[in-house]
């Protein structure tokens, strides 16, 4: 009895049939979609994997290279062991990485999902394969046991022979 007075009574403990709801802290983070992060991440791991982006790589670093070399010293931002540059490649791949395996993850999802619809069709096709396959069983001994025209003429042919035979003796008397 308590219990429930407790319970109606407006008590802060949690109830282990209910979820836990999100709990408020001094920092609350932004809420994000993660269907709609994961396929940011495809499409940055797709242009990550195209030949485009190492030729924009490649553009930019020689450009990179050739404004730290070529001009004035009073325009330039990184000299020559271009530490700044190799700082930003550091960054892109540090970012790069986790996108890839994000997007790679999600294909194994998609491939495990599809790989699951294939084996239960599969399933389904052998079910229908087998049941096909007792159904001719059943029409071929159905068959056998129906009389064909060959061996109804057979019969028929028989018949008349016989007919015939016993015909003869009465037609000579």
């Amino acid at each position: 009895m308590q219990r429930t007075e407790s319970a109606s009574s407006g008590s802060t403990r949690a109830r282990l049939d209910q979820p836990r709801t999100a709990r408020r802290g001094l920092i609350s983070l932004p809420a994000y979609d993660p269907e709609a992060f994961g396929k940011l991440s495809e499409r940055i791991a797709r242009f990550l994997g195209t030949g485009r982006f190492i030729v924009w790589m490649t553009v930019v670093i020689i450009a990179w290279v050739v404004w730290n070399t070529l001009l004035p010293t009073t325009v330039r931002f990184d000299n020559y062991p271009f530490i700044f540059l190799t700082l930003m490649l550091s960054l892109q791949a540090s970012y790069a990485a986790p996108l890839i395996l994000l997007a790679q993850n999600r294909q194994d999802d998609r491939d495990r999902v599809n790989m699951e619809q294939d084996r239960a069709r599969s399933d389904r096709n052998i079910a229908d394969t087998e049941y096909l396959t007792r159904e001719v069983a059943a029409l071929r001994q159905g068959l056998g046991e129906v009389a064909t025209r060959d061996f109804i003429r057979s019969e028929l042919q028989s018949l008349l022979k016989e007919i015939d035979e016993r015909r003869e003796p009465s037609e000579l008397l």
